[in-house]
């Protein structure tokens, strides 16, 4: 990629993001898609003892039906029990194909299993953060999400994405896609609105003029 392309990325990528610092919780759900730091994450969460439980939720889903030949809350728990997360602590959640039946499903599990689920920790891709937060206010709203996400830079979530068959291009596309659901997703009541600021918007239009366009969806 460019150097005006990463550029426009980061700004996209860090509005995205949340920043919140981990703190002790109910649960960690861990959401899939094809990003594997996502369970090395949850297990090194659950290894400083932040929550007794981590859910993987997540069946096969826009960006994952071609890749994986297992759900993605299965392939990210094997991760996750490879890092050191003991089976006992796993909750799996195979059915869901998008973000509102991760929250739904997850949800209903929880509550048959008699877990508490009042503070949870959230962990998907860095540039998931903000639909993450702003899903969860219409989906699970009862329940504090706080977002803890792999940190790790453009260049390394890249490399991972590649390691399991994404493109570079692939990658920057579904970003700008996640970017567009912001508004589009509230305006269908999917989340609740979230500010663009003006450097944000800005960005996101050099990438769909540089055609990063393959993730949109429809209006």
């Amino acid at each position: 990629m460019t150097d005006a392309v990463l550029h426009d990325l980061q700004i996209l990528w860090d509005y995205m993001g949340m920043g919140m610092t981990p703190e002790p919780a109910d649960v960690i759900a861990a959401f899939g898609c094809y990003d594997e730091t996502i369970p090395l994450r949850a297990a090194e969460l659950y290894r400083q003892g932040l929550a007794p439980w981590v859910v993987f939720s997540g069946g096969l889903g826009r960006n994952t039906s071609g890749l994986f030949g297992t759900s993605e809350a299965e392939r990210f728990a094997a991760i996750a029990v490879k890092a050191g997360l003991p089976e006992s602590a796993i909750l799996l959640e195979t059915r869901s194909a998008n973000s509102a039946e991760n929250f739904l499903f997850t949800k209903a599990m929880l509550e048959e299993h008699g877990i508490p689920c009042q503070k949870i920790l959230a962990v998907h891709k860095p540039y998931m953060e903000r639909r993450v937060y702003a899903a969860a206010a219409v989906y699970w709203p009862e329940a504090r999400f706080i977002l803890a996400s792999p940190r790790v830079s453009i260049p390394e979530h890249i490399r991972a994405a590649r390691a399991v068959g994404m493109t570079e291009k692939g990658v920057i596309e579904t970003v700008v896609g996640d970017v567009q659901r912001m508004e589009l997703y509230a305006r269908k009541g999917y989340q609740i609105p979230q500010p663009i600021p003006p450097a944000v918007r800005a960005a996101y239009d050099r990438l769909i003029e540089a055609g990063y366009t393959g993730q949109l969806a429809r209006a």
